[in-house]
Formats: C-alpha cells, sequence, structure tokens
C-alpha cells in the first residue's frame, strides 16, 4: 500500500497503527508538502503537488493508496476533489487525535475513514 502523507512525518508506532487496521503493509510513503500560499488559487497550488507525486493515470487509478491529509481544512478539501477526479472514487484517509496527557505532544492513529462507503452511504440516504 502507497501511503501519500500531506502532513507530518509518520512515526513507527502510526505505521504499526496503519498496517494493524488496514490489514496491508505500507510499501511506500510518499510524503508531499502541504504548505499553501494563501494568496494564490488552491485548486491549482493542489494540481500542482499531486502531479509532482509522479503517479500515471493508471496508477492513480489502480495502486492501493491511503492519504493522510493535510491538517488545513480547505487544502484537504480541495485534494480530495482532486484526487476523486484523478482515481474515479474517494481514497480511504488516516485520522490522527492527540495522545491524552502526552508529553511532548503526540498523536497515534485513531482510525481509517472509508470516504467512498461514507459516500455510498450518503447516496442511499438520499434515495430513501
Amino acid at each position: 500500500m502507497l501511503i501519500l502523507n500531506f502532513s507530518h512525518p509518520l512515526t513507527d508506532t502510526q505505521k504499526q497503527q496503519i498496517e494493524t487496521l488496514t490489514g496491508n503493509p505500507i510499501t511506500e510513503i510518499r510524503t508531499v508538502p502541504s504548505q499553501m500560499d494563501n494568496n494564490q488559487p488552491f485548486a491549482e497550488q493542489i494540481a500542482a503537488k499531486v502531479a509532482a507525486i509522479g503517479l500515471t493515470p493508471q496508477e492513480w487509478q489502480n495502486t492501493p493508496l491511503l492519504i493522510v491529509p493535510p491538517a488545513l481544512n480547505f487544502s484537504a478539501a480541495v485534494l480530495l476533489a482532486h484526487l476523486h477526479g484523478l482515481m474515479g472514487y474517494f481514497p480511504p484517509i488516516v485520522r490522527t487525535r492527540p495522545v491524552p496527557d502526552a508529553l511532548p505532544p503526540r498523536f497515534e492513529v485513531a482510525e481509517i475513514i472509508n470516504l467512498q462507503a461514507v459516500r455510498q452511504k450518503a447516496r442511499q440516504e438520499r434515495a430513501a
């Protein structure tokens, strides 16, 4: 499984948590800088960051991907819309959360969210 990480570097513990939750080994992690220029259009910036990942159209559609989205909500929304266009579905994402009372502060993997399943469930609700 290829992880596209638009956030902070993953720790060894977080990598183990991801493998446990998904039941799949991590084959590669590509870190994508997520700093955005607030004075420039986000769609263009996200498109450039995604293009720099270097996957072919076939790889976007066929490679098992897991996304660690950026923390900035606006860029995360644009990223997911862009990826849906390339992949034909919403990719699963990693949600992290702070470890209670940890000093120094650290984060753990809270869940893997299957965004495509969330979408499908919402479509069923719409049809009801």
